[in-house]
């Protein structure tokens, strides 16, 4: 039976039979691997690549210094590690009565620093102020400090000049541009002071009563391989527990910057989308390809059972030689699939770092298994009906009804077609909706496609067009494939349309969650006498929308009554939280970027106190709603209800805090004021106007952060937009497999039309007429699809707004007509062409 089986795929390879559906699953396959390619190598980057927001791969924060059997243990495997040590001081200049202080953000480094990113230094206070500097790997000599530009105006001083650092001067010998692993802490915003960790014990800053941060960084030889990093990390916390080590938080690009886990994992959502898409696409194109070579070979399984073959034979004969042709197509789209994403990186190579992560083996597994599962889930129904046609079929052109069997294996294809979901996803969620949506979308397109035949029926007398009544005709003559026609072009449609709805969408809530005039500048300690004269200048400068939030600390001591100790959370994380002194905040309306999640906004009531918490710090702390914390604010104790937890747009870079209470209860709470706003490159002199007006005040520049979140952002969107391309490709080959189906058929009709006086020209209106109402339909449907499906990704996939967008049904009537009658003139150009004798003769 496989020698048969081998000259039987031989035989309708030379025939052509089998051409089609070997292009449909290389392209399927194609598709697939070269997005999976793609996104594995373009996952792996922007996961490197963003650790350099951390310095390393691994950042250990400790409150005493780091213990040394950890770095000894870090070098012993391989790895690479700096130390630094980060506190705030009081940074020195001038003598006498002309001596000018500035709280300043003190950080000693050691040689290697930073392990991931580099510093960037200059000499010049208007190219450090806009990020223009000369890429360093050194530190500063001894003797030297770097520090930020916006130091030198508040202690007026230039480079070259001296400050003093506790008991030691130092020279300032650079200015720091861009400071990768500087983050968006408060304890950060102070202008930095950087100075060589040999130089540190000379200032005699740093004491057993010091409020220090010890860090270690660590990171791997290869940027390209965390294995050994990850193997660190467990020993690290298993040694955390074994010697009850307290006061340590590990950081890594999950936990350590929320903005860009926010920003990765939106890119994950729509990769994985992009990969669901691409799945359902290949799966339409396989389904349609088998059941083209499955109508055309029902009169040679009629005679090979009339020849002696029984079913079993004749099902074994094709299963195999579907194998033969999985295996090949899948193994041939895999390497399509791997040339192809080397061509993605070409075109976007710009954006993209030259060294990205080496090719793994898993994308090429995936393609090979799910070419055969395509095969397996979508082709063995038709192979199935082949085993099933009767022998008169040589006689009489009858085809039986399908087995129960037969009909039971499209549940096996459902049932493929939601595990590919499943698995290209990685996210139930996000899988299960898109699953949904399309399986919904066929029962309802495959109605609606039913309804309109029996509505064109009835409309059949109204027209006296000839070329009309030929093209109503030939969908009332064959319902069937009119209607697999409808459902296979509405549903790749609906997959591009939803793809173009979606990206635009999901571009601009990337754009507006980090946008380009986002605050770049923060202002805190602004005290209550000083708000008014502030907001003006900021009025004055040009900045829009200015806002002083109230900021007052306080430190949570109990919690529903029960007092917290060093011991009430085991959690290394949840300890450090609950030990600090929290940045509370009060305001009447929720913040912009804020969502309640739980609970519901508070409605600040006389005399009573009500909480609003943000969501990752209440799972920490185990608080619910109905809690009552207790702040201590400087002796003022306030106990205030848990009514609301809140998720954070941490992307935003605006002003977020982790708890708000409500305005009644914190009238009497001592507090100063803080502002975010976006100050244009062009506006540098307003920093230096608001210090030397307000000595006190601590301006921050996170501009920095906020180009490196748009580096990581633009990688992500222009991969998202040839991601686009290519399933377009994979949409465009449903589209041709839609209408090729009907081919031999729609031949036969034309000779028999030809010979009985139709002309060529009346059946080629006939064909576009018909084309036209199929394509029209199907793009109505599409685009009708695309819309719910686009607004329940964005309202509980994605958490975008989404809006309605009219446009969408013209471009899908449009596109839907335009792309039947484009594939109905490559696909059946040559119905017309074949004479008609020809025709007969072959009937």
């Amino acid at each position: 039976m496989f020698i048969q089986s081998l000259r039987m795929t031989a035989r309708d390879w030379r025939a052509g039979e089998l051409r089609f559906l070997l292009v449909a699953l290389i392209v399927a396959v194609s598709a697939l691997s070269s997005v999976g390619f793609f996104i594995d190598r373009m996952r792996a980057g922007m996961e490197r690549d963003a650790h350099q927001l951390l310095g390393a791969d691994l950042l250990i924060n400790a409150d005493d210094p780091v213990r040394a059997a950890w770095r000894d243990e870090a070098r012993r495997r391989g790895l690479l590690v700096a130390d630094t040590v980060a506190f705030q001081s009081m940074a020195q200049a001038g003598e006498g009565e002309a001596t000018m202080a500035q709280l300043s953000a003190v950080k000693a480094v050691s040689n290697g620093y930073p392990l991931r990113g580099q510093l960037a230094v200059t000499t010049n206070p208007e190219d450090a102020s806009r990020a223009i500097g000369q890429k360093t790997t050194a530190i500063p000599a001894p003797g030297t400090v770097w520090v930020d530009a916006n130091l030198l105006p508040a202690l007026r001083v230039e480079v070259g000049g001296t400050i003093q650092l506790g008991d030691k001067q130092f020279r300032i010998a650079q200015l720091i541009a861009t400071e990768p692993d500087k983050g968006a802490s408060f304890a950060n915003f102070a202008p930095r002071v950087m100075l060589s960790i040999e130089d540190l014990p000379a200032t005699r800053l740093v004491d057993a009563f010091s409020r220090v941060t010890y860090r270690l960084q660590v990171a791997s030889t290869s940027k390209n391989d965390l294995a050994g990093v990850r193997d660190f990390e467990q020993w690290v916390r298993a040694d955390i527990v074994k010697n009850n080590v307290r006061g340590v938080r590990i950081e890594t690009l999950e936990n350590g910057r929320p903005e860009m886990r926010a920003t990765l994992d939106r890119a994950d959502s729509f990769l994985s989308l992009v990969g669901l898409l691409s799945a359902m696409l290949a799966a339409v194109a396989v389904a349609m390809a088998a059941r083209r070579f499955m109508q055309r070979h029902l009169d040679a399984c009629a005679m090979l059972r009339c020849l002696g073959m029984t079913q079993n034979q004749v099902g074994a004969m094709y299963l195999i030689e579907f194998a033969i042709v999985g295996l090949g197509g899948s193994l041939l789209g895999v390497l399509v699939g791997f040339g192809a994403h080397f061509i993605l990186l070409e075109l976007i190579g710009n954006l993209l770092p030259p060294d990205l992560p080496p090719v793994s083996v898993l994308p090429a597994l995936q393609g090979v298994a799910t070419g055969m599962l395509l095969l397996v889930g979508f082709a063995l129904p038709p192979v199935l009906q082949l085993r099933n046609v009767p022998h008169n079929r040589v006689i009489r052109r009858e085809q039986s009804a399908p087995q129960p069997m037969a009909l039971a294996t499209y549940g096996l294809g459902i049932g493929v077609f939601l595990a590919l979901l499943l698995w290209q996803a990685g996210d139930t969620r996000l899988a299960l909706m898109t699953a949904g949506g399309f399986l919904g979308g066929l029962a309802v397109f495959a109605l609606v496609a039913w309804l309109g035949l029996r509505l064109l029926r009835r409309l059949r007398g109204v027209f006296r067009h000839q070329g009309w009544r030929f093209a109503i005709t030939s969908l009332q003559r064959r319902p069937g494939a009119t209607t697999v026609q409808v459902v296979s072009l509405s549903l790749g449609l609906m997959a591009l349309l939803l793809l173009t709805v979606v990206r635009g969408d999901l571009m601009a809530a990337w754009r507006t969650a980090t946008p380009p005039d986002a605050p770049n500048r923060f202002i805190i300690n602004i005290q209550p006498e000083q708000a008014a004269g502030v907001e003006q200048q900021l009025v004055a400068a040009g900045v829009k929308d200015v806002t002083l939030y109230p900021m007052i600390r306080g430190r949570l001591t109990a919690v529903n009554g029960k007092q917290i100790t060093r011991d009430t959370y085991q959690d290394g994380d949840a300890r450090r939280l609950a030990e600090r002194e929290f940045n509370l905040s009060t305001t009447t309306t929720l913040p912009e970027t804020n969502e309640i999640i739980a609970g519901s906004w508070y409605k600040d009531a006389p005399g009573v106190a009500e909480a609003s918490v943000e969501q990752s710090l209440a799972n920490r702390l185990g608080l619910k709603l109905g809690d009552v914390m207790r702040f201590d604010m400087a002796g003022m104790p306030v106990e205030a209800k848990v009514t609301s937890l809140r998720k954070l747009e941490w992307g935003s870079m605006r002003a977020n805090f982790f708890v708000i209470i409500n305005p009644q209860a914190m009238q009497n709470a001592p507090k100063s004021y803080m502002t975010a706003f976006h100050l244009p490159g062009s506006a540098g002199n307003l920093t230096n106007a608001l210090t030397r007006e307000f000595p006190n005040l601590t301006v921050i520049d996170v501009s920095g952060i906020i180009r490196q979140l748009q580096e990581v952002l633009d990688q992500v969107v222009v991969a998202v937009e040839f991601l686009f391309l290519f399933t377009l490709a994979s949409g465009v080959l449903v589209l041709y497999a839609a209408l090729m189906g009907s081919q031999a058929e729609r031949t036969r009709e034309a000779g028999l039309l030809r010979a009985l006086g139709a002309t060529k020209g009346q059946l080629a209106q006939a064909q576009r007429i018909e084309f036209v109402l199929v394509g029209g339909l199907s793009g109505l449907l599409a685009a009708t699809g695309a819309a719910a499906m686009g607004w329940a990704l964005a309202e509980y996939a994605f958490k975008f707004p989404w809006k309605f967008e009219p446009v969408v049904w013209v471009a899908g009537i449009a596109v839907g007509a335009l792309c039947a009658l484009v594939g109905g003139w490559l696909g059946l150009r040559s119905v017309l062409r074949q004479p008609p004798l020809q025709t007969l003769r072959e009937a």
